[in-house]
């Protein structure tokens, strides 16, 4: 299972956590969030995927943002239509993977992603809150038992330390699970992730091998 680190603001910090090596970090280019994104990524260590976040953008700002950052995926976290995420394929180079977000709550309807799967590298199933992500709460991931797609996915939403014995739990059904998405719950403020969480929950999360 892959691990992302998300919401990256600060050089400095982007620097400190990026020595972990997570197999994914996350910038969000989305202007209202407190975790916005407005300056140079530094240089990161290749083996790690600079992932950008957008939230109902344009595709001409979305294929800057990639050119600018040199990005290898882009995360839709808005209401992007299916025919956006096509369109926007065809635009983006093959090797770039498009991550398309769904807001989960006991009342989701997991038919809705089906016409996405053609048009999508993997889904990402975060909390339905009042912000489009970075709330800090968990959903019942009960709910995942619906999943009727063999697309992988992310999984997301207020993880924290706590939470690993339920992903041990999650890991061991045949759920197509590819990633566990990490933010809020390692910050001193938005966009500063505390490099000693992270190194603890890396380790373990290494150690438990899901």
């Amino acid at each position: 299972m892959k691990l992302k680190i998300c919401g990256m603001k600060y050089p400095e910090n982007i620097i400190e956590v990026g020595a972990l090596l997570p197999d994914y970090m996350g910038f969000i280019f989305w202007e209202k969030s407190a975790r916005y994104f407005n300056g140079t990524i530094p240089e990161l260590i290749k083996t790690i995927k600079k992932v950008g976040v957008f939230v109902n953008q344009s595709q001409e700002e979305i294929l800057e943002k990639v050119e600018k950052h040199n990005l290898q995926a882009v995360q839709l976290h808005g209401n992007e239509s299916v025919e956006f995420c096509a369109e926007l394929k065809t635009k983006l180079s093959k090797k770039i993977e498009i991550i398309k977000v769904f807001s989960a709550d006991e009342d989701f309807d997991f038919e809705v992603i089906k016409p996405f799967e053609p048009v999508c590298d993997f889904f990402l199933f975060d909390t339905k809150g009042k912000l489009p992500g970075g709330n800090g709460t968990t959903f019942d991931w009960t709910i995942l038992k619906k999943y009727n797609s063999d697309k992988p996915f992310f999984l997301s939403g207020g993880i924290g330390i706590n939470e690993l014995k339920a992903i041990e739990e999650i890991s061991k059904s045949n759920l197509p699970i590819y990633a566990v998405d990490i933010n809020s719950k390692f910050e001193i403020e938005p966009g500063l992730k505390n490099k000693n969480l992270l190194t603890n929950f890396k380790r373990k999360f290494e150690i438990a091998n899901f």
